[in-house]
């Protein structure tokens, strides 16, 4: 049986500088079976050059040639405009393509019968996935990259220092979402000093916040958002507007505000008001790490832009922070892949099967059909209001 070509192709969304495998990986995929091909380019902003794909068995080719000749197409982000039209019945794509976003897209990329296969759908709570977890991998880059951005920002010390001078009191730091990337934040805040605070819905992040040297912003007023598979609920009106009362105090009183929560498949909930940033203190910062076209958990977060309001504060919308740190996202998210096409092939062949419990959440189209439930629902949708 002949061997698949694997194809990594080069990003070219704006901004971004990660590459689906990394030189470190290659082997290991050629050691599932599978010819590596690589776009010329395709890791050179993430400093991996291509002469160390070569090295690694990899072959360097141009970019039309990839998309004529590999049979499963690696990715990072989104697919690009344009994509379903390079890509050939029987193609498979695989990335974070955030189907629930795109699901015309997804409707394309399902006519021209290509199947698509999106981490963003991974079933999170069984642990034989976790290797393939690129949310978390990713995640935890925007949490560390967050708290340094934010440093950056700010116009003090994150630490408590004792100099001739005098005492300088730490930056107060609150996180709100302790999720993987709050919880990684949390934790690069109090390695570098700073007195940090951490909240979340959910009552059981206490004990993990606690465990990185936080102290738990406790919110009476706010009933619990622990929703399914570990992820927060969706805060009814009403809860929301209780949430966002009784955070206002406690974020005015802080130097950094670094925001992370998010709920799949949804708008970002709103947690800090124009209303409330304008009781904070000027030079106080913070960082949006939900922002996106969608809207963030900031109420004056514009992504990919800080901006810096009357009373002095540093609002910062950092959508894809990942790519900022792009050596060592590049790197993780190659190992998820790795990990994930051990999982789907046998004897150097992709096995589809949407039966499977972890493929049933992230194989979106096969056979020519959107598959993936959600994003087939959307898909409809939007057939229906054409």
């Amino acid at each position: 049986m002949t061997a698949l070509f694997v194809g990594v192709v080069k990003e070219n969304t704006p901004g971004e500088r990660r590459v689906a495998l990394v030189p470190d990986v290659v082997g290991r995929v050629s050691g599932c079976g599978f010819e590596v091909l690589v776009e010329a380019g395709a890791g050179s902003a993430a400093w991996f050059p291509d002469g160390a794909y070569a090295e690694a068995g990899a072959a360097i080719v141009t970019r039309d040639d990839l998309f004529a000749r590999a049979d499963v197409v690696l990715t990072v982000g989104q697919p690009e405009a344009g994509t379903p039209a390079s890509l050939r019945a029987g193609q498979t794509l695989v990335g974070l393509l955030q189907p629930l976003r795109n699901p015309g897209v997804m409707a394309e990329l399902a006519a021209a019968g290509v199947t698509a296969v999106s981490l963003d759908g991974l079933p999170r709570t069984l642990s034989r996935a976790q290797a393939m977890d690129a949310l978390t991998s990713q995640a935890n880059v925007a949490g560390y990259k967050a708290v340094l951005v934010a440093a950056d920002a700010y116009s003090r010390y994150f630490p408590m220092l004792m100099t001739s001078a005098g005492t300088v009191r730490p930056a107060e730091v609150l996180v709100l979402g302790a999720g993987v990337a709050g919880l990684a934040a949390i934790g690069t805040a109090h390695r570098l000093g700073a007195l940090v605070r951490g909240y979340d819905v959910r009552p059981q992040a206490r004990g993990e916040i606690e465990s990185l040297g936080a102290s738990f912003l406790d919110l009476a007023e706010v009933a619990s958002g622990a929703g399914q598979g570990g992820y927060a609920r969706d805060l009814t009106a009403d809860e929301l507007v209780a949430q966002q009362e009784a955070l206002a105090t406690a974020v005015a009183r802080h130097d950094v505000v670094i925001t992370t929560a998010q709920v799949p498949g949804h708008r970002p909930p709103l947690l800090v008001t124009e209303k409330t940033i304008k009781m904070m203190r000027p030079g106080s910062v913070i960082v949006d790490l939900a922002a996106s076209a969608l809207g963030g958990n900031v109420e004056l977060s514009v992504p990919g832009r800080p901006v810096v309001t009357d009373n002095g504060v540093t609002v910062i919308g950092a959508d894809n922070l990942p790519t900022e740190i792009p050596s060592a996202a590049s790197a993780v998210y190659a190992r998820n892949i790795l990990a994930l096409l051990e999982y789907l092939s046998r004897d150097g062949q992709l096995r589809i099967d949407t039966t499977d419990e972890i493929q049933a959440g992230i194989v979106i189209t096969h056979d020519g059909q959107v598959v993936h439930p959600a994003t087939a629902e959307l898909v409809a949708e939007s057939k229906e209001r054409e």
